[in-house]
């Protein structure tokens, strides 16, 4: 029996290295030419990332270790990950009609190496999330700053629209050419929404009152909804409805 206990102790950081190898395999599917899967495997981790915290809360098998495991998979899986997927969005957009990019690697314009310079933000903003979270006392209930799994599954989100529904894709966005602006200038808002003081409502339950979850209530209820209405073209738009409820709920916190 206590072999077992010792054995299970272990638990919370095996799921975690499943986030971390699902992460890795999400960037190299990316390169790779498997968008898809690529995106699939970010909401993969998204899964291990929950349940490695809720199997060490319900073991009590927290450790420094883990604590530690738990930032490094997460720079690689919401970091480094969505940061690919937001890598070859951009090159489709700015090489659009060109068979072989590969020849083009020694001849980007300044334009171009810009914007694809504005995706790196991703893994950099991530990182300082991650730190910035291990020591931030406040963030034990709530979070400060955009979740770096929430800032990925917006980006996870993209490259199954596209190729599941692109008249739905090209409604919004309009022709191909405007992709670079609308990634790059979600990659800077983003990234800095990752870093923000912004107060932003955790969808951890201490327990099951509508008094003390109606926001949260509220939100899944419309995410519910989306869902099942728009299915997984409501991704995006879920991620800009949390963003916009934190943002007001902290307006009326500060002008109360």
């Amino acid at each position: 029996m206590k072999n077992n206990k010792s054995i299970l102790r272990f638990l919370p950081n095996f799921i975690t290295s499943l986030n971390l190898l699902s992460g890795s395999l999400s960037i190299i599917l990316s390169f790779e030419g498997f968008p898809l899967w690529s995106a699939y495997l970010i909401f993969i981790a998204a899964v291990f990332d929950f349940l490695d915290g809720m199997t060490a809360r319900a073991l009590g098998a927290y450790s420094d270790m883990g604590k530690e495991l738990d930032s490094l998979a997460d720079l690689i899986s919401f970091g480094m990950a969505p940061a690919a997927i937001a890598f070859n969005l951009m090159k489709t957009g700015l090489f659009l009609g060109v068979s072989d990019i590969s020849d083009l690697s020694f001849n980007l314009n300044s334009e171009q190496i810009l914007f694809l310079s504005t995706v790196l933000l991703i893994p950099v903003f991530s990182g300082l999330r991650l730190a910035k979270f291990n020591v931030d006392t406040r963030q034990s209930e709530s979070f400060i700053g955009l979740p770096t799994p929430a800032n990925a599954i917006f980006w996870a989100s993209l490259p199954v629209i596209t190729l599941k529904y692109p008249s739905f894709l090209n409604d919004i966005i309009g022709k191909m050419e405007n992709v670079p602006i609308l990634i790059a200038s979600a990659s800077v808002v983003l990234s800095l929404l990752l870093v923000s003081e912004l107060p932003m409502f955790s969808l951890k339950f201490k327990n099951l009152k509508i008094k003390d979850n109606l926001v949260r209530f509220v939100f899944l209820a419309i995410a519910l909804i989306l869902l099942i209405v728009w299915q997984i073209k409501s991704i995006p738009v879920i991620i800009v409805i949390y963003i916009i409820i934190s943002v007001i709920l902290y307006l009326i916190k500060k002008f109360k």
